[in-house]
């Protein structure tokens, strides 16, 4: 009995092994971290501003595909029934007939031609646009990562300074009951307890916030969101005598811009064309009935019948187009100058921000070494307790300046980071920096 037993246990961990296996599997992937670079691959892919561009891009292809398809014959197959009294007149423009067949097609267009470009132009705009919001995704998840991960390190220095807050106080408290300091002291160490608190508040409903968005934008639980400093990717260095404004053309909102240009031009041109010679080939196959009448006028009746040939149209007097025409020409020449004005625009942007990188990166250096002094005051306001020329309050003050300057370096980090990252969806380098795997 003792063996059955103990075979039945062994079953037992057997059958239960696959899924402790499982469950233990599926905790260390929950407490693994989330890659920068997942994160901007996962916005990617489930983010609904790729499935909108998706169907702006399938539209403007389909409208290519319309205008092209006007040069394909157009087939109708119907019946003109009808009963005839006399002569045997039209019904809809054709002959009374049992069943029919008509085709029709463009064989010379120039208007329609100068339309399939403006439609192929209005494509190219469409990726251009579809590439700067792919752009402002990346952007917008980067930032957010970057900023949350800030976040998190300010919030575990943040417990910290609490920690050293609530000793101070407990310092404080022992020296008041002692008769050594006043009242007035217990409430400055309250005070800044309090102010920590108060930025830890701050600092997680900001953290909070992120955490949320991340999840929008990657459709992952809130729970998974948590940052790994080490895959976010170093930032490229910025050379200040670099003519930037040199690669606007490569920006997609000037892309976006030119290509709307160059749509607004051909349908010009194509309402100039409407005033040329155009011609269509036509077609009709129709049987006939002798209800109709046709075997009384007609000195011979036949029942199938085909016509085919081409339709010529000259325009001679058309005053509604000419005024079209002139309407599209001030579209074309307006659409143009906002084409100009938007490369101007992310010209002087990127200039702005070129600068900007230089100013935020001196920043930085200064407050990297304003949060070494701090560090040094610390270990004088140590040497100073020790030899009896300062006290335990000046020592928490140097303290509490040390992790200000600290989050304020962070703080700067942060703002030089993102003005990078804006100055990189500016010259068209952001996607290759974002999905660029991390260099170990």
């Amino acid at each position: 009995m003792k063996l059955y037993a103990r075979l039945i246990v062994v079953a037992a961990w057997i059958v239960a092994l696959p899924g402790i296996l499982f469950t233990q599997d599926s905790t260390a992937s929950q407490e693994k971290p989330l890659t920068f670079h997942a994160a901007i691959e996962l916005a990617l892919k489930n983010s609904t501003t790729m499935g909108v561009t998706q169907a702006d891009m399938s539209r403007a292809q389909a409208a290519v595909t319309q205008t092209r398809d006007v040069f394909l014959p157009q087939t109708v197959l119907g019946s003109g029934l009808g009963a005839s009294y006399g002569f045997p007149l039209s019904l809809e423009g054709a002959a009374p007939s049992i069943f029919n067949v008509n085709f029709q097609g463009a064989l010379w267009n120039p208007a329609q031609r100068s339309y399939i470009k403006a439609a192929r132009s209005d494509v190219a705009a469409t990726a251009a646009q579809n590439a700067d919001k792919r752009n402002e995704l990346i952007m917008e998840t980067a930032v957010d990562y970057i900023q949350l991960d800030l976040l998190d390190s300010s919030l575990t220095i943040q417990r910290e300074q609490e920690q050293a807050a609530a000793k101070f106080q407990d310092i404080v408290n022992q020296r008041v009951e002692a008769g050594l300091d006043s009242q007035v002291e217990t409430a400055r160490a309250k005070l800044v307890g309090a102010k920590t608190r108060l930025d830890i508040a701050q600092t997680q409903a900001a953290g909070d916030q992120l955490r949320l968005r991340l999840s929008q934008l990657t459709g992952l639980p809130v729970s998974a969101i948590r940052t790994s400093t080490e895959s976010i990717p170093e930032m490229p260095s910025v050379l200040q005598d670099q003519d930037l404004t040199s690669v606007v053309n490569n920006n997609p909102a000037v892309k976006a811009a030119e290509a709307a240009a160059d749509a607004k031009a051909f349908r010009a041109r194509a309402e100039h064309q409407q005033l040329y010679p155009s011609v269509d080939y036509v077609g009709q196959y129709a049987v006939l009935a002798r209800f109709n009448n046709y075997d009384q006028f007609f000195q011979k009746f036949q029942r199938h019948n085909v016509t085919a040939g081409v339709a010529i149209r000259f325009p001679l007097f058309n005053p509604v187009q000419h005024a079209a025409a002139k309407v599209a020409d001030a579209d074309a020449l307006k659409s143009r100058k906002e084409a100009q004005g938007v490369k101007e625009q992310v010209s002087t942007e990127t200039l702005k921000l070129q600068r900007s990188v230089q100013q935020l990166a001196a920043a930085r250096d200064v407050a990297q070494l304003e949060h070494q002094l701090s560090q040094a005051d610390i270990e004088a306001a140590h040497a100073k307790i020790e030899s009896g020329a300062a006290s335990l309050k000046d020592e928490e003050n140097a303290r509490v300046a040390e992790h200000e300057r600290y989050t304020a370096y962070l703080n700067s980090n942060f703002e030089l980071d993102r003005a990078q990252i804006q100055l990189m969806r500016q010259t068209g380098q952001l996607e290759g920096w974002a999905l660029e795997p991390v260099k170990q």
